[in-house]
């Protein structure tokens, strides 16, 4: 995807929206781009800093691009915390002409038995239906994000039609790696102290009974358009 998205911009000065600790822009520079991020968490910038970033902390919306200008403007699970008609009007804005916007985010589908197990758990600590996110078809679930990410570019005016590019991938698991992200997820921290733990400590015994790993798959899928006029 990376490189897609380098071979379709017209040179390398990359804006990172919501770059968080850099896990994106660290591969945009891999990829031989200058990168750009912008985020409104300092203590992630930090990260990222320190992780060979530049980094301005600011909200997208209300950052200030000083007369710079970019070669694509991308977003990793970011875009949905951004106003998509405003971000995508400003995106132009700092876009050179032939410039890509390009937001994307990983959506991930457990196999079947590990989506199972995973929310029998959730079922067991929480007492409600939130287990039933582990086994939904999560690209539907994604899919009204990509609409309003794409409507917004529309609405702004300044991009020719978007696109979905897609990509899958497997992504193995040891229970150790897996039970280091579960805490990441959103809206986990708003579970009480006792109750993750109890969450965690399910998880890791349905990982065990499943033979101490699995593969799971996932989606990238990117909107993507190229930038044709600045808007009015």
């Amino acid at each position: 995807m990376v490189a897609r998205i380098v071979a379709a911009s017209p040179g390398p000065d990359v804006l990172d929206v919501g770059c968080g600790t850099g896990i994106a822009a660290r591969q945009f520079q891999a990829a031989g781009c200058r990168v750009l991020g912008v985020d409104p968490d300092t203590r992630m910038a930090g990260l990222a800093r320190q992780a060979g970033i530049e980094v301005e902390v600011a909200k997208f919306e209300a950052w200030e691009p000083a007369g710079r200008a970019f070669d694509a403007v991308i977003a990793g699970q970011a875009w949905h915390w951004v106003d998509p008609v405003a971000g995508a009007a400003k995106a132009a804005r700092v876009l050179r002409p032939g410039g890509r916007l390009a937001l994307f985010w990983n959506v991930f589908q457990p196999p079947p038995e590990v989506g199972e197990a995973f929310a029998a758990v959730h079922r067991q600590v929480m007492g409600d239906t939130s287990g039933s996110f582990w086994t939904r078809p999560m690209l539907e679930v994604y899919s009204p994000g990509f609409a309003s990410a794409a409507d917004g570019a529309r609405k702004a005016g300044a991009f020719a039609d978007p696109e979905q590019w897609r990509f899958d991938w497997d992504r193995p698991y040891t229970r150790g790696q897996w039970l280091e992200q579960v805490p990441t997820f959103g809206g986990y921290s708003q579970i009480p102290p006792a109750r993750q733990q109890e969450i965690l400590a399910g998880i890791g015994a349905a990982i065990d009974a499943l033979g101490g790993s699995f593969v799971m798959h996932y989606t990238t899928v990117a909107v993507t358009a190229a930038r044709t006029n600045l808007p009015a």
